[in-house]
């Protein structure tokens, strides 16, 4: 009997140490986790509460003029207390999801189009196209900003000796000095009414869809490979005509990959701080300034880093709140056999 119950404490024994060896294999990633994720988190929700500035960086938590200020910060952010210019943050948030819808609205439809190109039977080098679409997405967004901006420049950029030309074929003799980067006035006043749309908005666009649609076209084209062929043949069968094997076949497969992508786009477009802080720095007159460059902006000129921890944390709980309704009524992280 003794036996026995020495064996069941050791099988016990040796369950348990089976159990918990996948912590002990997880431990080293919660330990690097919490000194480079968690505790920069929590560091910053604390200083949220503080008027934390340039006099308490030695003592940090420590120093004797640290005020503990409450829900002050959050305070000014929303009520536009804060000491910056131009600078209201309802029309900065709508703004910033404006950006990140308009983005999503553009990348993955042109994404869908052109992967359905791509795979197009009998298409000649169809190796070499995907070869290329895939280098915006390896090259870093500064760079693709810092290019973009010099193109839109006002003086010597490509965009406007491009119009300067195409205006030339039709008679005209002035060069186009546009200043794409710098004009305040919107062109169309009316379509964000609470903050003006300007042209530095149309030239990020135009550069950000370059940047953008070549991950969509890469998600769609993984989809599309995966859809059995004998769908289209039996649809063809069937009488049904090209446009139609698209809408009631291709665009219902691909609605599984393409709405978790166009999510993640969303998100990223969101949160686009390089693009956007090396093309235009938010300008002109902060039109163009999205919720984490001006956060970045606090600390950069202003050194109000406790204003800067609340705005983040802000910026957080939008980004959730958003993402939370996006995939409630997308349903984009359910699996293909649930959507």
């Amino acid at each position: 009997m003794a036996t026995i119950t020495q064996d069941a404490a050791l099988h016990s024994k040796a369950r348990r140490r089976r159990a918990n060896l996948p912590y002990l294999y997880l431990l080293p990633a919660f330990l690097v986790m919490g000194v480079i994720t968690f505790y920069p988190l929590v560091y910053q929700v604390i200083i949220s509460f503080t008027d934390f500035q340039t006099k308490d960086l030695l003592l940090q938590l420590a120093s004797p003029k640290l005020s503990w200020i409450g829900i002050q910060n959050y305070k000014d952010i929303i009520t536009g207390g804060l000491p910056v210019q131009n600078f209201e943050f309802f029309r900065v948030l709508t703004y910033n999801i404006w950006w990140a819808t308009t983005n999503v609205m553009v990348h993955v439809p042109a994404g869908v189009l052109i992967a359905v190109l791509l795979n197009t039977p009998g298409l000649w080098a169809k190796r070499i196209y995907r070869a290329i679409y895939v280098l915006p997405v390896v090259i870093p967004p500064i760079v693709v900003a810092t290019v973009w901006r010099d193109i839109f420049d006002e003086q010597y950029g490509a965009m406007n000796q491009f119009l300067t030309t195409f205006a030339g074929w039709f008679g005209a003799i002035d060069p186009v000095h546009i200043r794409w980067l710098n004009e305040y006035t919107p062109p169309i006043p009316w379509l964000l009414p609470n903050g003006p749309l300007t042209l530095a908005y149309y030239a990020m666009m135009i550069a950000n869809f370059w940047l953008g649609w070549p991950f969509m076209t890469m998600v769609a084209t993984g989809a599309l490979q995966s859809i059995p062929k004998d769908l289209y043949e039996a649809a063809s069968i069937d009488g049904a005509s090209g446009s139609q094997q698209f809408w009631r076949v291709t665009v219902p497969l691909l609605r599984p990959a393409m709405i978790p992508a166009a999510v993640y786009g969303f998100t990223l477009s969101l949160n686009l701080f390089n693009f956007v802080y090396f093309m235009t720095n938010g300008g002109p007159a902060r039109s163009t300034e999205i919720m984490v460059t001006f956060a970045y902006s606090l600390v950069r000129d202003l050194r109000l880093y406790g204003a800067a921890a609340a705005f983040s944390v802000i910026v957080f709980f939008v980004a959730l709140i958003i993402f939370l309704i996006t995939n409630r009524i997308t349903h984009a992280t359910e699996s293909y056999t649930e959507a």
